[in-house]
């Protein structure tokens, strides 16, 4: 696989701030006034409570509300997000995976289309597979392309890695790496985290947090 994330429009000096942001999930506090200001150039790597993370992602995606506090994002910056769970992508849904991506692309061409899926390895035949019979490394690898396809300048990725092998984790660890624009992540893969990230927020579990410069090993 090859991933190459190249962003439609550079990145202002205003990315992302977050102040005191706070979600209460069945009881449990999983943020806790967290606050934090993107920089220019950062690569940000989530590590700690997998359940605060989503939340905290979920929350700068819309998807779901804060129960206080706020956050903006700079009026330059445009975003793909690659959920926890992408089963509302793709449950119910008969399309082929050429009629998936066309749902997400102004250009509704079967070769450029194509020039997104072909990176993934769906190639010839395959790209008119139907979606709702994916496997689980299928469905990841159709996110990317969805991804690639919207040339977005700030990347959310939510465990990226789980379902895939070992050459297209490389190739996902490449593309953050050498991508021009932000990235907030989180991975179970050690060596995303600390070659990807210039930068590491910890989620505790009692809901707050801890930010430190530098990379994981840092």
């Amino acid at each position: 696989p090859y991933i190459d994330f190249r962003p439609n429009r550079e990145i202002g000096n205003e990315v992302l701030t977050v102040t005191n942001l706070s979600k209460t999930i069945d009881g449990e506090k999983v943020l806790d006034n967290v606050s934090f200001t993107v920089g220019h150039d950062d690569k940000i790597a989530f590590v700690g409570n997998e359940t605060a993370i989503t939340a905290l992602f979920k929350i700068l995606m819309e998807e779901s509300g804060a129960d206080s506090g706020s956050f903006k994002w700079g009026i330059s910056i445009t975003t793909s997000y690659f959920p926890h769970d992408n089963t509302s992508y793709f449950n119910n849904c008969t399309d082929s995976i050429l009629d998936w991506m066309r749902r997400y692309s102004k250009d509704q061409t079967e070769t450029y289309l194509r020039g997104f899926l072909g990176r993934m390895l769906f190639s010839n035949e395959s790209v008119f597979k139907p979606v709702n019979v994916l496997s689980g490394g299928e469905k990841v690898r159709c996110m990317f392309s969805r991804m690639m396809l919207f040339g977005s300048n700030v990347l959310l990725l939510d465990q990226p890695t789980d379902h895939l092998d070992l050459e297209s984790i490389t190739a996902v660890n490449n593309g953050l790496s050498s991508f021009k624009g932000n990235v907030l992540f989180t991975s179970h893969d050690y060596e995303i985290v600390n070659t990807v990230a210039n930068r590491v927020i910890e989620i505790r579990d009692d809901g707050g947090f801890t930010d430190r410069s530098g990379n994981y090993d840092d």
